[in-house]
């Protein structure tokens, strides 16, 4: 017995009236199920007097009953019952033939799982036929070939079929749809939706390619927080976890408050679990948190310091040859951010300049025990002509504007070629002072700092 599924809708126009056109399916004693189409009646004055104006319909017609006669008889071989004749026992008129074959033809297109005979297929949608317009049309199946190479090939067996009767509507306007079943991978819907977050696509190296909307987390509640910094340790050490965020208020003489939060809602709610105050004050806000200590650059110095986050002491501590310090190169928007350090999925570096990079960046890759310069890269990038960089998979990255609304990430510099590029990637300034912004490689995000606001921008990277 031919199952169908259909979602049926339209009206035939009569003479420039639509009137609503409907489908009925009922079973009888024996278990069978009956079709019957139900239109206008067609004695009504505004039925065509001649069918001459569709033989596109009349065609379509005849084959569409061509194929339910094949159908049927493919049906009744295989065990199945078949359609039913009209209730009243007699020959069927050709307008509902044409109509019941459109109807049981949607339902061969695909071969039941087990068992005999056919079923609809049960998830997704697909158009099937209709004269409306054809959208997503479903796949053919060796069922659904056959049926349209039958109909074709018995056309011409049913030429009572040729000559349309007087009540003949015009072209209907339906669609029939038909559900189909697409599998889709689990591991290809997480890679979809990751937006740029680590999985199994793209969690190695790659270019950067397109930076999201900032999403804000929290904003800072004093005029000590316009400039500031908030990290998130991409391989922390016991007890400390990727929750743990940290942040840092910049404005002022003395800034030695380190402010720890358990995750980052609470940073939202400012309510921090623990204050650690800095045994030497910090300069601007180029600090980052990595594998359990703070680096940052102690203030009116060229040296660079770990704070370790458990003992709550200073580690390690180690001047930068040449680097300036105190605005003397710092990014355009001042601040003293001369010395600017970054963690990515190679380590850590600090981006600065020098008298004898003439003002360029320089970068340098530094031991995170012992903070020794491993290794030295001079850009030809002028570091008071941007606004801030970072570095991702060994490659900085540098912002044109720290205040245009619809800046860029305008520049590249590749330590794996040592060659720059010009890039053009809308990066967007929401609040219009972006004094911080660091690349956390654990979280695929940037992390910024916007006139008050502690903001984080998703990224995309492609494929290495």
């Amino acid at each position: 017995m031919l199952g169908v599924w259909l979602l049926l809708w339209g009206s035939v126009a009569l003479g420039g009236r639509a009137d609503t056109a409907f489908l009925h399916r009922a079973h009888d004693s024996s278990g069978h199920c009956t079709y019957s189409f139900t239109v206008a009646s067609p004695v009504e004055a505004a039925c065509p007097e001649a069918a001459g104006g569709v033989p596109e319909l009349r065609a379509e017609l005849a084959a569409l009953a061509a194929r339910l006669s094949w159908l049927e008889s493919r049906e009744r071989g295989m065990g199945g019952s078949g359609p039913r004749r009209a209730e009243t026992g007699g020959a069927r008129d050709p307008q509902q033939v044409a109509l019941t074959a459109r109807l049981e033809a949607a339902s061969q297109m695909r071969p039941a799982a087990v068992g005999g005979g056919y079923r609809a297929p049960d998830q997704g949608i697909g158009i099937l036929g209709g004269s409306g317009p054809a959208r997503s049309p479903p796949r053919a199946t060796g069922a659904g070939r056959a049926a349209r190479g039958a109909g074709s090939a018995l056309v011409h067996a049913v030429p009572h079929l040729a000559a349309a009767p007087r009540w003949e509507p015009q072209p209907l306007a339906y669609q029939e749809l038909q559900s189909e079943r697409t599998e889709v991978p689990v591991s290809r819907l997480l890679e979809e939706t990751a937006l740029g977050r680590p999985g199994k696509e793209d969690s190695g190296c790659g270019q950067l390619v397109w930076v999201g909307e900032p999403v804000v987390f929290g904003r800072a509640d004093s005029i000590a927080g316009k400039y500031g910094v908030w990290m998130k340790d991409p391989e922390p050490v016991p007890p400390f976890t990727r929750d743990n965020t940290w942040r840092v208020d910049t404005v002022g003489t003395e800034v030695r408050q380190l402010f720890q939060y358990e995750e980052a809602e609470q940073l939202a709610r400012g309510y921090p679990a623990k204050v650690h105050i800095l045994p030497r004050p910090l300069e601007s806000t180029g600090a980052v948190i990595y594998r359990g200590g703070l680096f940052f650059q102690p203030r009116h110095s060229r040296s660079v310091a770990r704070y370790d986050l458990r003992g709550e002491t200073i580690t390690a501590e180690r001047e930068i040859p040449g680097a300036g310090y105190h605005g003397q190169y710092p990014y355009s928007w001042g601040g003293y951010t001369d010395i600017d350090l970054a963690v990515d999925e190679t380590g850590l570096w600090v981006i600065y300049s020098t008298e004898k990079a003439r003002g360029a960046i320089v970068l340098s890759k530094l031991d995170p025990d012992t903070l020794e310069i491993r290794r030295t890269w001079d850009t030809n990038i002028r570091k008071r002509g941007v606004a801030n960089s970072f570095i991702i998979c060994g490659t900085l990255y540098t912002v044109s504007s720290y205040s245009a609304p619809n800046a860029t990430i305008n520049f590249a510099y590749d330590t794996a070629t040592g060659t720059s590029r010009a890039l053009s990637i809308p990066f967007e300034n929401r609040f219009r002072y972006l004094s911080m912004l660091d690349y956390n490689p654990a979280e695929r995000q940037l992390f910024a700092w916007d006139s008050f606001n502690m903001v984080t921008y998703p990224v995309r990277l492609s494929r290495a």
